[in-house]
């Protein structure tokens, strides 16, 4: 296979990142200082990047600079020939027609394997039947270490997941462990709730959906102030 690694050491990564009893004090203190900044309301960081297009076939460059007047998803996963991984990459392709074509944002997938382990794993993978992602080769770790996922002692990145408005600012972002796989269900409402954020100036409550209940902060701010609870119940929040 063409991949960076033997499967066996990826597999073994992996484990280190999910029993941090594995890891070494050094590499615990580097994983602190690296993962200590939030991108939140600050520009996404500049990349450029080999990449493989699965919905192409063909090899490709990819960089920051691309579809910088649109919504923009930057998903890390740990490596290819994984677990969770494939789970989570066949669920945002599944969800693509609602992503790309209804909300206007385009995705980007990265993972510190090389382009060609990354056309690998589309083929040999089952659940990556179909295909239609960009796959980014961070082989140097940069990139994850300008978002804050890179974990040095193994050299891959943590599920990190960025939405990035068309001004180039973060506007979310999710950090997990490699042992639990993201929602793209979630992630799909909260792109529609900064989305409309955006264009309204008002402010959306837990669990907002559309139709659902909107704080009107651009019209009602001091009414509104130590009040919310005459504007929504917490059973409107919690309902699905």
């Amino acid at each position: 296979m063409a991949c960076d690694k033997p499967q066996s050491v990826e597999v073994t990564e992996i484990n280190k990142q999910t029993n941090l009893t594995e890891v070494s004090e050094n590499e615990t203190l580097n994983m602190e200082e690296n993962m200590s900044g939030v991108l939140v309301l600050k520009p996404m960081p500049e990349f450029k990047m080999e990449a493989y297009n699965a919905k192409t076939g063909h090899y490709v460059e990819v960089s920051s600079e691309q579809h910088s007047d649109k919504w923009r998803v930057i998903c890390f996963y740990p490596a290819d020939f994984t677990f969770v991984c494939p789970t989570e990459i066949a669920a945002m392709n599944a969800s693509l027609k609602v992503i790309e074509d209804e909300l206007g944002c385009e995705v980007l997938a990265i993972s510190t394997d090389t382009k060609f382990s990354h056309k690998r794993f589309v083929e040999t993978e089952p659940l990556l039947k179909g295909l239609q992602l960009t796959m980014a080769a961070d082989t140097t770790g940069e990139v994850a270490q300008k978002f804050g996922v890179l974990i040095e002692g193994a050299g891959l990145a943590l599920r990190g997941r960025f939405l990035v408005n068309p001004a180039g600012i973060v506007v979310a972002q999710e950090v997990q462990s490699p042992a639990v796989g993201r929602s793209v269900k979630e992630f799909i409402r909260q792109i529609r709730a900064h989305q409309a954020a955006e264009k309204t100036g008002d402010v959306y409550p837990a669990g907002w959906k559309p139709g659902k209940t909107v704080l009107p902060v651009s019209t009602d701010a001091e009414k509104m102030t130590g009040n919310v609870g005459s504007y929504i119940t917490i059973e409107e929040i919690m309902a699905d």
